[in-house]
C-alpha cells in the first residue's frame, strides 16, 4: 500500500511537470505539481475505499492528475 502511495505521488509530480513544460497548462510549475498530487491522492483514497477506478494504480494516476489539471484551473477562473 505504502509503495503504491509513493509511486501515485511521483507519477502526478511528472504528470504535473511534464503537462506544464508543454504549454498544456500556464499556472506555474509548483502550482501544476501540487493540483495533479491532490489528485491523484483523492482518486487513490477513492479507489481505497470503494473500488472506483482502473485496475493499474499507474493508470489511475495519470487519469486523475490530467482531471485535476483540467477541473481545478477552470473552477478558479475569473471572466
Amino acid at each position: 500500500m505504502f509503495p503504491t502511495m509513493i509511486g501515485t505521488v511521483v507519477i502526478a509530480g511528472i504528470v504535473g511537470y511534464v503537462a506544464e513544460r508543454t504549454g498544456f497548462t500556464r499556472n506555474g510549475y509548483l502550482a501544476s505539481i501540487i493540483i495533479c498530487v491532490g489528485g491523484a491522492f483523492l482518486f487513490y483514497f477513492v479507489r481505497l475505499m470503494f473500488g472506483i477506478g482502473f485496475s493499474s494504480a499507474g493508470l489511475n494516476a495519470i487519469a486523475s492528475s490530467i482531471g485535476a489539471l483540467i477541473i481545478v484551473p477552470f473552477h478558479w477562473r475569473r471572466k
